[in-house]
């Protein structure tokens, strides 16, 4: 394990010890909790947004077969 030393906002710190006491739960515990469910979403967004950009890419290229295929003459 890593030993990190970090500032946290007195409203934030205080809240945090509230929710301590009522969960019992070590606060070294809650914060490691709250950084992996942090980088989860981190890992999310970053996921979606790959995605969406590829998704373009394949958009633009599927119009661009669907309108070659709508120029094609079909012979019965």
């Amino acid at each position: 394990m890593k030993n990190v030393s970090l500032k946290i906002d007195d409203s934030i710190f205080g809240e945090t010890e509230k929710i301590l006491l009522r969960i019992k739960k070590p606060r070294n515990r809650y914060i490691n909790e709250a950084i992996d469910y942090y980088n989860k979403l981190q890992r999310r967004l970053f996921l979606e947004k790959r995605l969406k950009k590829e998704s373009e890419l394949v958009k633009n290229d599927s119009m661009k077969v669907l309108k070659e295929f709508e120029e094609v003459d079909y012979v019965d």
